[in-house]
């Protein structure tokens, strides 16, 4: 018994994480229109560097989050943390990993 408990802990903290539907769909928008209004549509690079997969691929889950959360001094990139929470900004990173955002 104790292993169905177990998992029912595990999946009710993954199913937290995730923002609902409304939510979610708010956070595509601003995928696609702020971040999307320097990374570039398809997000390959603009103002700001490329969002694809690949070119996050060397990068870690919280470097990401931390960068989106606090910007980048000395670069264009502001920091959003005032607008998105960080269990917000780590599902956005999510999307971007899996590009399926598009």
């Amino acid at each position: 018994m104790r292993p169905v408990w177990l998992l029912a802990v595990v999946s009710a903290a993954v199913v937290a994480e995730q923002p609902d539907p409304q939510r979610q769909q708010a956070l595509m928008n601003l995928l696609k229109h702020d971040c999307g209004s320097c990374h570039g549509l398809p997000p390959k690079g603009g103002l700001g560097p490329s969002l694809m997969p690949d070119a996050l691929a060397d990068k870690t889950d919280t470097f990401l989050v931390d960068v989106i959360q606090n910007g980048r001094a000395g670069s264009a990139m502001p920091p959003w943390q005032q607008f998105l929470s960080p269990e917000e900004t780590a599902w956005l990173v999510k999307q971007l990993r899996r590009e399926g955002w598009k």
